[in-house]
């Protein structure tokens, strides 16, 4: 297997989890389980700031992505 099929492989594999944690981060903002999704959050930032570290999405992106589901979270009301 070629070296780039490889990473292209494990790259997609990454990319799945992260829309995944953000569909159930969005998930909890919009049933307005606060408590929950600032947990699902730092999950969420969690991996967006190791797929930056390694390349997968560009750090730019994980870091407006952070920043625009942290806005969310604050629009929940307590």
């Amino acid at each position: 297997m070629r070296q780039s099929t490889r990473r292209h492989l494990h790259n997609q594999t990454i990319s799945s989890r992260l829309k995944t944690l953000e569909k159930n981060y969005e998930s909890l903002v919009q049933a307005g389980k606060r408590n929950d999704a600032k947990l699902a959050l730092a999950a969420v930032s969690s991996a967006l700031d190791k797929a930056a570290k390694t390349g997968v999405i560009h750090q730019g992106k994980a870091d407006r992505k952070k920043s625009r589901l942290a806005i969310h979270l604050a629009k929940i009301k307590a």
